[in-house]
């Protein structure tokens, strides 16, 4: 499967859409987008995991790294569409604890004005 990032803006703040595997040779795109939309002024990300399967350590630490970025910008970081495999490595590494897990980009969006 090719791995794919897109941008668009949401209701409130952006999403990012990924679709693919997130490992150790496409994290670098995922952490470099990241980046970038925080860099771009973003306060609110949603992370679009809707078609992602498989999602290693080294995708785990982006998506950290990705949210304390933007926490020390005042910002907030959210994961939407996460499929079971994924939500069991959030899981086991307790990620889910620090950074929200939703169902749909929708609820994450409904999440964030509650958050920031």
């Amino acid at each position: 499967m090719d791995f794919t990032l897109s941008t668009r803006p949401g209701r409130i703040g952006t999403v990012v859409e990924v679709v693919g595997e997130v490992d150790m040779s496409t994290t670098p795109q995922l952490r470099d987008r990241l980046h970038e939309v925080a860099q771009g002024g973003a306060r609110v990300v949603v992370v679009d995991l809707t078609g992602v399967g498989f999602l290693d350590s080294s995708g785990v630490g982006a998506l950290v790294v990705a949210y304390k970025d933007l926490r020390e910008r005042g910002g907030w970081l959210a994961l939407a569409g996460v499929s079971r495999p994924v939500r069991s490595v959030l899981s086991i590494t307790s990620v889910d604890r620090v950074i929200g897990v939703f169902d749909t980009v929708r609820d994450a969006e409904e999440a964030s004005a509650a958050a920031t």
